[in-house]
C-alpha cells in the first residue's frame, strides 16, 4: 500500500495520518499568526484613537481654561436698548407722558457688578454712558411708543438727568428711583453662573389732578452657560429689565388722561 504521502507497508496509514494532522495543526498555528496580526492591528488602531482623543481633550480643557482665564479689570458696557416689535398702525394717544431719568440710589453707583475669573481677577459691568437711570427712562419710552398700554403707541419724551421737565408740554409725568440694577457673573470650571437684579420705585403724578401712583418692582434672573459670552450678560439684563416694564404695565392703567393703579 503506497499512500499519498509517498511511505509504504503496514505502517504507512497510520505514518500520513500523523503529518496530515502535523499539517493540519501547523495551519492552525498559522491561522492564530493572522489572529495576533489582526489584533495588533486592531490595536494599534485603539492607541492611535486614544491618543487623538486625548489630544482633543487637552485642547478643550486649554480652551476652557483660558475662557476662564484671569481678569483684566476692564469695563464692558452694556447697551440694553432693544428693537421692539411695533403696535398695528395707529396714531399715538394723545396723552402727553414725559418720562424723567430714575434716581440712582445704589450703594455703588460705579458699575453694575463684575465677572470673578477662574484664575483671579475680574472685569466689570456697567451700561453705555455710566448712567442706568437715564437709560432705563429711554428703554421705558421706547417701549411706550411702540407697544404700551392696551398694546397702543402713546407719546412720549424723555427729560435726561440734569435737566427739568416743562410741565406745560406734560399730563403725566413719570420718574423712579433705582434701589438696585445688576449684573454678576463668576466663572468656574466647565460653566460660568449669570445673575441679574433689579429694585425699580416708579412713580407717575397726573397734572390733572395733582395726584400720584407708585409701583415697587423688583426682578432676578440667573443662567448657568456652558460657553460664556459678555453678550449674555447684556441679554439677561435687558431681559431682567423688560420683565419689570411688562409687570409695570401690567399692574396700571391709562383712563380720561390720568395713569392708575390696576390693582
Amino acid at each position: 500500500m503506497i499512500c499519498a504521502c509517498g511511505t509504504t507497508g503496514k505502517h504507512s496509514s497510520a505514518s500520513c495520518q500523523t503529518r496530515h494532522l502535523s499539517l493540519i495543526s501547523n495551519l492552525g498555528t498559522l491561522g492564530n499568526f493572522d489572529s495576533a496580526a489582526s489584533i495588533c492591528k486592531e490595536g494599534d488602531v485603539v492607541k492611535q484613537a486614544m491618543g487623538q482623543l486625548g489630544v482633543g481633550i487637552m485642547l478643550t480643557t486649554s480652551l476652557l481654561i483660558g475662557t476662564g482665564c484671569g481678569g483684566t479689570g476692564k469695563t464692558v458696557n452694556l447697551d440694553l436698548q432693544q428693537k421692539h416689535e411695533a403696535a398695528q398702525f395707529m396714531e399715538p394717544e394723545s396723552v402727553r407722558i414725559v418720562i424723567e431719568s430714575f434716581e440712582d440710589r445704589r450703594p455703588d453707583k460705579n458699575r453694575l457688578g463684575l465677572r470673578t475669573h477662574l484664575w483671579g481677577g475680574a472685569t466689570y459691568f456697567n451700561v453705555v454712558g455710566g448712567r442706568p437711570g437715564d437709560m432705563i427712562a429711554q428703554v421705558l419710552a421706547d417701549r411706550l411708543k411702540t407697544r404700551g398700554w392696551k398694546d397702543r403707541a402713546w407719546a412720549v419724551q424723555v427729560t435726561p438727568s440734569g435737566l427739568t421737565t416743562n410741565l406745560n408740554h406734560a399730563d403725566i409725568v413719570i420718574s423712579g428711583q433705582l434701589l438696585d440694577f445688576s449684573a454678576n457673573a463668576k466663572s468656574r470650571l466647565f460653566s460660568t453662573v449669570v445673575t441679574t437684579g433689579s429694585k425699580l420705585v416708579v412713580t407717575a403724578r397726573n397734572l390733572l389732578d395733582q395726584s400720584s401712583t407708585t409701583r415697587s418692582i423688583e426682578g432676578a434672573q440667573r443662567e448657568t452657560l456652558f460657553w460664556f459670552s459678555e453678550d449674555d450678560v447684556q441679554k439677561l439684563l435687558a431681559a431682567t429689565l423688560r420683565d419689570d416694564i411688562d409687570r409695570y404695565l401690567a399692574e396700571t392703567t391709562i383712563e380720561h388722561n390720568t395713569l392708575r393703579s390696576t390693582r
